[in-house]
């Protein structure tokens, strides 16, 4: 079942929650309805615009479904906005939600709403903060609510065009890359119908066959019931037995009275010795009534142990149903594959896949290319692993894997080439395009990109923590500054020119706390990739953490609310195996104190 995010966000933004936001930013009603009339489209077609691939639909749904998204924010918008520091935080967490879901430069997106609009730019980046945060919560409710899965999405989405083409300007499309509003209106269904097909999606519930009744005859009597007659079939067993006890009697008599005739102990004795084996705890003289209540209750005990037998059968069978009926958990993780080669074109390989058949796969595939002992293999089976499809290539990908100096990450339907890999001359960006198809997004790490688009996200982010209705806890401040890179050169401790303006903000923010009274205390951390000496790296990610605090401090922020320290390659937020790996773990990180 779909929905319509836009009616939802009218009706959790009602005419009086738009009151209230118009009164906390001096605004008319209309004007702030203008602005979040304007923000919502454009919003809602980035997000699109990020699910019409694989990768990035299931990236998306993975924001979507995270910790950082309100599902109740439809009823607690009106508490939220009731205080300075909840609204902050509502257009913090919002904008960065916007910038993980869709990818845009939210500064620029706001410049465009208040452009359109006429209001103040900095009025139209809070408000659109909201509006993301609102309709990320909108779409979090509606899948948890409905158990959806992330092959749901496209679809939703898609149902969401004729809104989104009623509101969505030139300017605005421009804004969050989508070009013109027709040129986005034209392909985006095309586009999310073709990635639906690589998405998973729910499975038909089975329903169980009905088992044919045969007819009932009309006016005769109730026909006998099974189990009733097998509940005294017991009784004719015990009569089976008594009778054949009887007879062996009989003819033990008859054997004496032809024989040599012994006495009456000794007839006594040959009946005790007839007596079953398991009858040898009884007492020791055994009566004809005797067995024939050790018999009796030899048939009790047979029907207990039947009963019981059927009532475990049908516990299990009821056990076995309702394992059936209740669906395994969808997986929720990527698969992961990334290997580096080294000068003699022995790979070392990393992997996490869903299931000991895909491990199979892939440790055969590389025995038949390279031979036993000529690779190195870390393979991890998680059953939260969503299906590897990058194994359906993995013929393409295995000279890859014998090229020296090659490096390749692949997460999902995310594919990034670093060293040898991603030599122009070489070609395997164009190979792997080839190869892969559509529907896996394939790249080469690009250091000055990476250090652009994290400025452009501390930029974006950092407008938030100015002004009067700022937040100065600890930890949002620590959040938004670890969006930041400072990018030494090798083995260098020296400020990197690019890191300069946005430490400069970040000074202006811890200044800017500590005037209104509310000091932010942070340790500045330095960590480092695994290349090289670990002492070595340990000394240096200390020395880079005190470099960061010393600029601070020459920034005019107190040193007694820094500390720094350096940890070395501990820690890692990602995989060494690759230059992009490697730069995320070389990093400054700001974490609050008490």
């Amino acid at each position: 079942m779909s929905i319509n995010v836009f009616q939802l966000l009218d009706a959790v933004m009602s005419d009086d929650v738009v009151r209230t936001l118009a009164g906390r930013f001096g605004l008319t009603p209309d004007l702030a309805r203008k602005v979040t009339g304007a923000a919502a489209p454009a919003i809602v077609a980035a997000i699109m615009h990020r699910g019409s691939t694989a990768e990035g639909a299931r990236g998306l749904f993975d924001t979507i479904m995270s910790p950082d998204v309100n599902a109740l924010i439809g009823k607690q918008l009106p508490e939220l906005l009731g205080s300075t520091t909840g609204l902050n935080q509502l257009e913090t967490v919002g904008r960065e939600l916007i910038q993980r879901a869709a990818g845009v430069n939210v500064g620029a997106l706001s410049d465009a709403v208040a452009a359109q609009t006429g209001a103040a730019q900095s009025t139209a980046f809070s408000l659109t903060g909201v509006v993301g945060a609102v309709l990320m919560g909108i779409l979090k409710q509606h899948f948890t609510s409905s158990q959806g899965i992330v092959g749901q999405l496209p679809t939703l989405l898609g149902h969401q065009l004729s809104s989104v083409n009623a509101s969505l300007s030139d300017r605005l499309a421009h804004a969050v890359g989508l070009g013109s509003a027709a040129a986005f209106a034209g392909s985006i269904l095309t586009r999310l119908k073709d990635v639906s097909a690589h998405l998973e999606h729910p499975k038909p519930v089975e329903r169980p066959v009905p088992v044919a009744v045969p007819p009932q005859t009309i006016g005769t009597s109730t026909p006998p019931i099974e189990p009733e007659k097998r509940k005294h079939s017991w009784l004719w067993w015990l009569l089976a037995a008594i009778a054949l006890i009887l007879a062996f009697f009989a003819l033990r008599s008859c054997q004496h009275d032809d024989g040599a005739k012994d006495s009456a102990n000794s007839s006594t004795n040959n009946s005790a010795a007839a007596a079953p084996a398991s009858e040898a705890s009884l007492p020791a003289v055994v009566a004809a009534s005797d067995a024939s209540a050790a018999v009796a209750a030899s048939g009790a005990i047979a029907l207990a142990s039947e009963a019981s037998g059927a009532s475990a059968a049908v516990a299990a069978s009821a056990a076995s149903s309702a394992s059936e009926a209740a669906p395994a958990a969808a997986p929720t993780q990527d698969s992961h594959l990334s290997f580096t080669v080294d000068k003699t074109g022995a790979p070392t390989i990393t992997a996490t896949v869903g299931s000991e058949a895909e491990k199979a796969q892939l440790l055969d595939a590389l025995t038949k290319k390279f031979g036993d002992g000529k690779f190195t293999a870390n393979v991890t089976v998680d059953p939260a692993t969503k299906p590897a499809d990058w194994l359906a290539h993995l013929d393409g990908l295995l000279p890859l894997m014998a090229l020296p100096g090659a490096e390749v990450k692949i997460d999902g339907a995310h594919v990034e080439l670093s060293g040898a890999a991603a030599d122009a001359k070489l070609g395997w960006l164009d190979k792997l395009k080839a190869l892969f198809g559509s529907g896996f997004d394939i790249g080469v790490f690009n250091v000055q990109k990476a250090v652009a688009d994290a400025t452009q996200s501390f930029r974006d982010a950092v407008k938030g923590l100015f002004g009067a209705q700022a937040s100065c806890a600890g930890d949002d401040v620590a959040k938004v500054l670890n969006l930041q890179v400072v990018n030494f050169n090798t083995g260098s401790v020296t400020i990197p020119a690019s890191a300069g303006a946005d430490l400069r903000d970040s000074a202006k923010v811890l200044k800017a706390c500590a005037k209104q009274g509310k000091p932010v205390r942070l340790e500045v951390a330095g960590y480092s990739d695994n290349v090289g000496d670990k002492t070595a790296n340990l000394n240096l990610s200390k020395r880079r953490a005190q470099a960061v605090l010393t600029y601070l401090v020459a920034q005019g922020v107190s040193a007694s609310t820094l500390s720094a320290a350096g940890y070395g390659d501990a820690n890692p937020v990602d995989s060494n195996d690759t230059e992009g790996g490697r730069f995320h773990n070389r990093r400054i990180a700001f974490s609050a104190k008490q």
